[in-house]
């Protein structure tokens, strides 16, 4: 491999803002914008929208579906004056 083309491979903070969840780990992703973090060394910071601690398959608050069916639905709102005789 050619070495001075692969991309640079670093420390970077990704931010969640709508969790307010943070996390470190390395990427080649860059960004102008930093952060200071918690060992205090600044580190570029990336804004993310969705992360593990705002989606909802991993938080578990997923809207459920309603697994009742249509005739079932139909019959309980109308009864037995919806059905054709």
């Amino acid at each position: 491999m050619q070495q001075d083309k692969q991309p640079e491979y670093g420390p970077v903070v990704f931010r969640d803002r709508s969790a307010g969840y943070a996390f470190l780990t390395r990427s080649t992703a860059t960004s102008e914008r930093t952060i200071e973090w918690d060992d205090g060394n600044t580190y570029p910071v990336i804004d993310v929208e969705i992360s593990s601690e705002s989606h909802p398959f991993f938080t578990g608050t997923a809207r459920t579906v309603d697994s009742e069916g249509r005739i079932a639905k139909f019959e309980r709102r109308f009864g037995e004056e919806g059905k054709a005789g």
